[in-house]
């Protein structure tokens, strides 16, 4: 693998291809970069065709359609301002309908108090484009953020919405606070993506703590797929936070599989069918599972990862998973 030649390359790439807007006026940046079958946005006006949103609740369990200049259309589809929402959404080539994203989404329906929401991005986002996939989260982000303020406006609270986004989608959902007027009240990064992100993004283009009132991360790969180090206000390192058990083949496929693994330990966990506790420590996700090498923090309680983590924990926390965890991903 040409990896230091090719990084070289994507960086170049990467800022050449517009990172940063171009001079206003420029009439290239207002067009769109089609390339193999990798597209750049380049105009960020939204809603737009290729940042879709699909509405599930309790009632009616199957995908529909949300058009947000619509406001009748949501309590036709069965949303109710009393339960809580839930943005979903996916990273790199995924789509909302891929595992283990539908494992989070069912996870939630089954506790009957949601409005589910998920975001789908994937023509943004195909394999092998990853640089394009980068340049177009401020894109999926603002749409977003629209849909984001749609629900509000019909309604929901803001204390009653929470963002789960795993790889690039942890940072699209941080990214979502650039376009908004009032912080949201909380995120769920699920391993957060860490390619070219943790050397070249800024804080404006990454998930950090001060893009909600409550920041909660899980890391399963940390240091290679995933983000090391704390980001949020409260983050898990499951089994040392960089490989997780049943991940077996080739460096590659051990490193994907770990890092979805942070889906599926969110899933079950919200679904209340995993117990998962985080113990306090003060490790950076270090790789090493054993407590005693983590250097245990006693001055805060043992916290149950789920959807209903209390909102007031702080620091790392790291977990220990004996068996293997089912978790197929497309």
């Amino acid at each position: 693998m040409c990896l230091s030649k090719c990084g070289i390359l994507f960086f170049v790439l990467f800022t050449c291809c517009d990172i940063v807007p171009q001079a206003e006026g420029d009439l290239m940046s207002m067009m769109d970069f089609r390339y193999w079958r990798c597209v750049m946005k380049r105009e960020g006006k939204c809603p737009d065709h290729e940042v879709n949103f699909f509405l599930y609740t309790p009632e009616h369990p199957f995908k529909q359609w949300v058009d947000v200049r619509n406001y009748d259309i949501l309590h036709a589809y069965g949303w109710k301002a009393s339960r809580k929402n839930v943005l979903i959404i996916h990273g790199f080539n995924g789509t909302h309908s891929k595992t283990p994203m539908t494992y989070i989404r069912d996870a939630y329906l089954s506790r009957k108090d949601y409005n589910v929401f998920m975001v789908d991005w994937s023509a943004l986002t195909r394999f092998p484009c990853y640089l394009s996939a980068l340049s177009n989260t401020k894109l999926a982000a603002q749409c977003t953020a629209q849909l984001y303020s749609y629900i509000t406006q019909a309604g929901a609270l803001a204390r009653k919405i929470t963002c789960v986004g795993h790889s690039l989608g942890a940072h699209v959902c941080g990214m979502m606070s650039n376009h908004l007027t009032e912080k949201q009240y909380k995120i769920v990064g699920l391993d957060p993506a860490r390619p070219l992100i943790s050397a070249y993004g800024s804080r404006q283009f990454r998930l950090t703590r001060d893009d909600a009132h409550v920041v909660q991360v899980l890391h399963t790969n940390a240091g290679f797929l995933g983000e090391a180090g704390q980001i949020g206000h409260v983050d898990f390192c499951v089994n040392g936070g960089r490989r997780q058990p049943g991940c077996r083949g080739h460096v590659m496929r051990i490193a994907r599989c770990s890092h979805f693994m942070s889906s599926c330990y969110f899933a079950a966990s919200v679904r209340r069918s995993l117990k998962l506790m985080g113990v306090p420590c003060n490790s950076a996700c270090q790789g090493d599972s054993s407590r005693s090498r983590w250097g245990i923090s006693y001055d805060r309680k043992p916290v149950r990862i789920g959807d209903d983590i209390p909102e007031s924990s702080r620091g790392m926390y790291c977990v220990k998973i004996d068996h293997q965890e089912d978790c197929p991903f497309d």
